[in-house]
């Protein structure tokens, strides 16, 4: 008897999996999707030192990565609002099309900035992607699904680590690096196509809202941003200060028409979330663009142990998604997402003691796998607490305010580090400047944690 209790739970737990026959078709082309954004997330930060020394303009580092999440923000505000608007297909379609096009502007670039502008254009397509990914699972995957879908996305990230910097490494120095660019072009169109048909199976919302797209706020965040890495770029305290005070101002106030009223002020459940996921990014990216940078130019290891160093965070990553997606519903978001933050803490306290010449280099490989074991503890669970609290007809919505915290984030982590980094170039030296980036990263994730003592308790 227990036995075939036990049978008829595993049938059943297979029959309403991710992989289920009517969610298998699904569930491979977002992996799809997400695996293309991946492979050049990951090619672009090992490559870039490359980059540099081949275009020069070090102040315009931190801005290649920049560029590309600060337009993010526009495709992913875009693609929430179509999503809960009608069909899925043609906007990830489009998507990744821009994203297609950036790649051929940035393997072209004669320049730094135009490799800025390529970069933005990748963004603006790359952001679409997991807007679209999250409103499709809302609609097509059960509840109790859904942390083993954010599991098998974050899984999605793998292969490209693994093949990803190494292949980007070889093709660089091999045949230059402008095709590490160009030859992503044709798997953005197998990519599209495979994605397209499986997103076609889904139906449309039951309830449509009339809401346009923010688009005024959306620019105002962008341009926010964008005021306040640009005047920190410049080193020089008579910009820095007003310009750093003047985009804090206008990102402030277009922050509060395309997130969760409440989400500065870490109101408790949705807002906090929204905001804690934000913070938690900013912490963990303004030291992961600079790994490579703290491995090859600090420590003169060679660019593969880089390669390596992002392997082992998104291995780490990969099978802390999978841990929290078996014991979210048991623990709850705010205990899942306050250890993972304290654990990529950890991460990136001994990434930055790996500066120190005394200690191994490939020290750095074992700090970035703790620190993205954390994010992997934190990421998923913040995820499903804004698909939970969401109101009905509205997860593109929730999702999309999410994900502009997520990349605003990213956006802020790199190009404030880069900043950092630029400036310590002119006196202090790449180590300081590096060791200050970690340093920006480890009092942000404090923040997080401060932030997440009221996010939801529990799923439900």
């Amino acid at each position: 008897m227990v036995l075939s209790t036990r049978r008829d739970h595993a049938s059943t737990t297979r029959r309403d999996g991710v992989w289920a026959p009517e969610r298998r078709q699904l569930t491979s082309g977002l992996s799809l999707a997400v695996t293309v954004v991946a492979v050049e997330a990951m090619a672009v930060a090992t490559i870039l030192p490359i980059v540099v020394r081949h275009l020069g303009d070090l102040s315009l580092y931190g801005w290649v990565f920049s560029a590309f999440m600060l337009s993010g923000l526009l495709g992913i505000v875009a693609a929430g609002t179509l999503a809960d608007r009608g069909p899925l297909a043609p906007p990830m379609l489009a998507a990744l099309a821009l994203f297609g096009a950036g790649l051929l502007v940035g393997g072209m670039a004669p320049s730094m900035p135009v490799l800025v502008a390529g970069r933005a254009l990748q963004g603006l397509g790359a952001g679409a992607v997991p807007a679209i990914a999250y409103v499709a699972i809302s609609r097509s995957y059960p509840e109790q699904v859904r942390p083993k879908m954010f599991a098998v996305l974050a899984t999605a990230w793998v292969v490209p680590s693994l093949v990803g910097p190494a292949t980007a490494a070889v093709v660089a120095v091999q045949f230059g690096w402008r095709w590490v660019f160009l030859g992503l072009i044709p798997v953005v169109g197998l990519a599209g196509t495979g994605a397209a048909r499986a997103l076609r199976s889904i139906p449309p919302p039951a309830r449509v809202r009339d809401a346009g797209v923010p688009y005024l706020p959306v620019l105002g965040v962008i341009a926010g941003a964008a005021i306040v890495l640009g005047a920190a770029t410049t080193g020089r305290i008579a910009v820095v200060v007003p310009g750093v005070a003047c985009g804090a101002l206008l990102l402030a106030i277009s922050l509060r028409r395309v997130t969760p009223p409440g989400t500065l002020t870490a109101r408790q459940g949705l807002p906090a979330t929204v905001l804690t996921r934000g913070l938690l990014t900013l912490a963990f990216y303004a030291g992961d663009a600079y790994v490579p940078y703290a491995l090859t130019t600090v420590r003169h290891a060679a660019p593969l142990l880089a390669g390596v160093a992002y392997f082992a965070s998104t291995l780490t990553w990969t099978a802390s998604s999978w841990i929290q997606a078996r014991v979210v519903h048991r623990l709850g978001p705010r205990r899942l997402v306050r250890t993972g933050t304290c654990v990529m803490l950890a991460g990136v306290g001994t990434m930055a003691a790996t500066l120190l010449p005394s200690l191994p280099a490939w020290l750095g490989v074992i700090a970035w796998g703790i620190a993205g074991g954390g994010m992997g503890l934190a990421y998923s669970p913040l995820s499903l607490a804004t698909l939970d609290k969401a109101a009905p007809g509205e997860a593109g919505k929730a999702t999309s305010g999410l994900q502009v915290s997520d990349t605003l984030g990213e956006a802020l982590g790199t190009g404030g580090a880069g900043a950092i980094v630029a400036a310590a170039a002119l006196g202090l030296g790449p180590r300081i400047g590096v060791a200050l980036a970690f340093l920006l990263g480890a009092g942000i994730g404090l923040i997080a944690l401060f932030a997440s003592r009221r996010l939801p308790a529990r799923l439900g």
